[in-house]
């Protein structure tokens, strides 16, 4: 029977709604199912009774809800909810939360669990699909790419159990909970206590161990031939530029190898590129920031006597099966308060005038020689179908000087972009979840709405993306994300990954290699056309600039999204 409405209670499906707004959560990014009834019901009860409530985004495919949750961490810094359907909606998220997992973005993911009971209780068993998405072990789904999962048992815990889910999110090193919401529970009333309180668990900040910090001090101080190898930005505004001036003071050459986030300008006269087997090669010591593979392996021979820093939330990436990369000296906490203790440490010692200048004079002109390098070789890609780098570097130039953020997924290489600040780049997750970047630039935009946003990918990501429900989501909010589709009509990271593995092999000679062929290709503009987005088709290099004027003015003065589908070589860098 159906329970009585108790004025000092509310349902528990809207008693976590509350909770979520109380720990600091602006949105519940949800793709709802049967499972949901309670949810919806409870979440108008709330918002009734006055109850302050993050905003739920309806989101049409549960992988752009956690994309959007991902994007929005990683501009605010602030951790999201997502509430999925049953075991269905939990793996279709599941690409999603590897990606955040193997990111270390934190998030309370949620997903309803098919009713316990077949009769008898309000909550139970009505439609078939009740018994077919039962599971043995619905958690199992995403069980080793969460930190903490449970599953809600009595409504009493509501409180008690988003104070731990949300803790544990936000501990080093951070990452996605699970919780999962039988219906049953979820239809029964909930007492009021602490759910309109911040959570009673602090989250456990863990900082380099002082005489670690001094080890590696005095190593960088007395090093000749050092190298800092970063994969995943500094961490903050102050860190970003605490690490620029830093770098410069010491002549600390900056690989950013395979980066996902950005560390330092790429002007900077210390940065030597992405590239860094030549460098590493020759060091004495390393200093690898939060990097999950900061070299290849078989490329380069380390010196017998390196020693290695390795600095980061997990600086083993303990739950990484095998990373047998060496550290001498291992510097756990967050990035940006861990790479800021270090600068102190530093600041304390003095190194060798003479060796400091030397090694400041080799690597300018090793950095400037890289930067004529690279745009050099985009601007050559100025042809029809054009190369990225000529889109990087054409976008790079459009955007300098305003507040913007480039969502990466196989789309724009860094080299040619010209970037200069923090939060300004994000590459795909190294796990490699396709469909990620689209989304993560919705939530991006969300979370900055004057800030310039930019989704870059291939046509294969495009499509994974899910982008008819990307663009509904784009319309539904007003996001005025920038879609730039690198259209060369194949899977172009496989094809290169074939002939990166068979350098003298049959695919490098073929024309057409098998299972990476995408064509026909789509009419990428009329998917975006069917939500009202202002789009182009872009052919020729020469053409490319007075678009993208276009597509920023559409963007900054009329706040509707764009999508340019712009033609590729084949041959062009990933």
């Amino acid at each position: 029977m159906e329970e009585t409405n108790d004025t000092n209670t509310i349902t528990a499906g809207g008693a976590l709604f509350g909770k979520l707004k109380a720990l600091g959560v602006d949105y519940v990014f949800a793709n709802s199912g049967t499972d949901f009834p309670p949810i919806i019901e409870g979440l108008i009860e709330a918002q009734q009774k006055g109850i302050d409530l993050p905003e739920p985004v309806t989101c049409p495919h549960e992988n752009a809800a956690l994309g959007m949750a991902h994007g929005y961490f990683q501009i605010s810094g602030r951790v999201q909810s997502v509430m999925l359907h049953t075991n269905v909606g939990l793996s279709n998220g599941a690409t999603g939360v590897i990606n955040a997992w193997c990111d270390q973005i934190p998030m309370i993911l949620m997903s309803g669990r098919t009713p316990v009971m077949e009769s008898g209780r309000f909550g139970a068993r009505t439609v078939p699909i009740g018994w077919g998405q039962e599971m043995f072990d619905q958690t199992a789904l995403v069980r080793e790419t969460t930190k903490w999962d449970y599953e809600l048992r009595f409504p009493e815990q509501m409180s008690s159990l988003f104070d731990r889910a949300w803790a544990i999110s936000n501990s080093t090193p951070k990452g996605p909970v699970y919780l999962s919401l039988p219906r049953e529970t979820l239809c029964e009333q909930c007492p009021p206590d602490g759910l309109d309180q911040p959570s009673i668990m602090a989250p456990v900040q863990v900082a380099p161990e002082p005489g670690a910090l001094a080890q590696a001090a005095d190593l960088l101080a007395k090093a000749k031939t050092p190298l800092i190898i970063s994969q995943r930005g500094t961490g903050s505004y102050e860190a970003f530029d605490a690490f620029g001036k830093f770098v410069e003071d010491w002549a600390l050459p900056v690989s950013q190898y395979w980066a996902n986030q950005l560390s330092l300008p790429l002007a900077h006269p210390m940065y030597v590129g992405q590239n860094p087997e030549a460098l590493l090669a020759e060091a004495d010591v390393v200093l690898v920031l939060n990097s999950l593979a900061p070299w290849w392996p078989d490329k380069v021979q380390l010196r017998e006597d390196v020693k290695v820093i390795q600095l980061g939330p997990d600086p083993l990436f303990g739950r990484t099966p095998v990373r047998n990369f060496r550290a001498d000296v291992t510097l756990a906490g967050e990035t940006a308060p861990a790479l800021m203790a270090l600068i102190e440490a530093m600041s304390a010692r003095q190194g060798s005038p003479e060796t400091i200048e030397a090694r400041r004079k080799r690597i300018k002109a090793l950095s400037a020689a890289n930067r004529l390098a690279v745009t050099t070789e985009a601007e050559a890609g100025c042809v029809g179908p054009m190369s990225k780098a000529w889109v990087s570097l054409c976008v790079g130039r459009a955007i300098k000087g305003r507040k913007a953020t480039i969502f990466h997924e196989l789309g724009l290489p860094l080299g040619p972009l010209d970037l200069d600040q923090h939060n300004s780049y994000f590459q795909e997750p190294h796990s490699g979840g396709l469909g990620w970047g689209f989304p993560a630039a919705l939530g991006g935009q969300l979370a900055e709405p004057d800030r310039l946003v930019f989704a870059t990918m291939g046509d294969g990501s495009y499509m994974f993306s899910n982008p008819t429900a990307c663009h509904q989501i784009a319309e539904a909010l007003g996001l005025p994300v920038i879609t730039l589709v690198l259209n060369n009509e194949e899977w172009g990271a496989v094809r290169h990954s074939v002939e990166g593995l068979y350098h003298n092999g049959l695919a490098g000679k073929s024309n057409e290699v098998p299972l990476t062929r995408l064509q026909p290709s789509p009419d990428f503009c009329r998917t975006a056309e069917a939500s009202r987005a202002y789009t182009e088709t872009v052919t020729e290099g020469k053409d490319l600039p007075a678009a993208l004027e276009r597509a920023l003015k559409v963007a900054t003065d009329e706040k509707r999204q764009v999508l340019l589908n712009i033609a590729i070589a084949r041959t062009g860098a990933l």
